[in-house]
């Protein structure tokens, strides 16, 4: 899932700096490279922190899944945080946007010399079982449940003009699909695993500087990108959200695709039982993602399942899946630089869990 303004690290001393945070965070040292009493300008997010949790709305959910949001730990939306769908080239391609400044973003603002480039990726194109047809091969009902598809947004009523719908958070400088697969909103999912970092007792380990527990996640590295994240991953049509979690972090982070049936089921006992605990919303809504268009974006929702005795998915072998290139434990800490804005999961999971940030 894709990072905001805002002042940053020199990106020569945030690619140093995670690195070495890398290295010894898998060595179990619990170390980081802030010094007491100071923190490093944080990578800003697309998400703004809000203190309410209105703008999240009730859970698509079923089945084992719980999920609660607090006043503490939620994330909105923000039409100013417009930035990386607007990034000059699209990735994957040698397709350059049309620019479109700040104060031409919304759609209100009259802009006749509005030019964006047409483009939809190859892949999309040979229409794969995940992907949409081209417009006028079949009409989509857009803003409902279209089949087995879910065509509304988490953003409210989004516009649909000449039979395409419009990006809800404004002008990107390119129209078709991209690299997305659907016209509208793509709905992924991501699930946010932590537990206790523990010492040989058991004892949670505290941090010296924050005097708080530390936290630790399951952190893939991309293969796309070489940047460590949440594992996450695209709805099905006709998917529960809750199974879709549950899928993607089986698959990307344990591998499951490449077990025998009898590890599967040993496997798929712990997991549910995490995933039957009550799982915390972090974000719901629109990702400001380089692979957004005029005509189709990303959405999410990003839960946090929490590992509380250590005693579900702690002790089982992490394995990378096709996407992943690696897995690992990894310690909650503001300095260990991740992809998108799951920094800001991250440090919204950290408050609610009263642990080290």
């Amino acid at each position: 899932m894709n990072i905001g303004q805002g002042m940053l690290l020199p990106p020569a001393g945030r690619h140093w700096m995670g690195a070495i945070r890398l290295a010894i965070t898998l060595l179990g040292l619990p170390f980081t490279t802030c010094t007491p009493g100071t923190r490093p300008v944080v990578l800003r997010s697309s998400y703004p922190l809000t203190r309410t949790s209105k703008h999240i709305k009730p859970a698509i959910c079923g089945g084992y899944c719980k999920l609660y949001t607090t006043t503490i730990g939620t994330m909105a939306s923000s039409a100013a945080s417009h930035v990386k769908s607007r990034c000059p080239q699209y990735p994957e391609s040698a397709v350059n946007r049309f620019p479109v400044p700040d104060d031409k973003v919304n759609w209100n603002q009259n802009w006749p010399q509005y030019n964006p480039v047409s483009y939809t990726a190859p892949a999309v194109l040979k229409k794969p079982f995940w992907a949409d047809p081209e417009i006028g091969s079949f009409s989509p009902k857009f803003n409902t449940v279209d089949g087995a598809v879910d065509r509304t947004s988490f953003e409210g009523s989004y516009r649909v003009e000449n039979g395409k719908p419009l990006n809800p958070f404004g002008r990107t400088g390119l129209t078709g699909r991209g690299l997305l697969g659907r016209w509208g909103p793509n709905h992924a999912a991501d699930p946010i695993v932590t537990r206790w970092k523990v010492d040989a007792s058991g004892a949670k380990i505290i941090h010296s500087a924050s005097k708080k527990p530390i936290l630790q996640f399951v952190s893939i590295k991309r293969k796309d990108c070489g940047e460590w994240a949440i594992p996450g991953g695209m709805v099905d049509p006709g998917e529960e959200v809750s199974l879709t979690l549950q899928r993607e972090f089986s698959e990307e982070a344990l591998n499951t695709l490449s077990l025998k049936q009898s590890e599967k089921d040993q496997m798929h006992k712990r997991i549910k039982t995490l995933f039957s605990s009550t799982g915390f919303q972090v974000y719901k809504g629109y990702v400001d993602d380089p692979r957004n268009t005029d005509n189709a974006w990303m959405e999410t929702v990003a839960v946090n399942f929490h590992d509380e005795a250590g005693n579900s998915v702690s002790a089982l072998p992490l394995q990378a899946g096709d996407d992943a290139g690696q897995v690992q434990w990894v310690d909650v800490d503001s300095c260990f630089a991740l992809y998108a804005s799951h920094s800001h999961f991250l440090e919204l999971v950290a408050r609610e869990r009263k642990a080290h940030w």
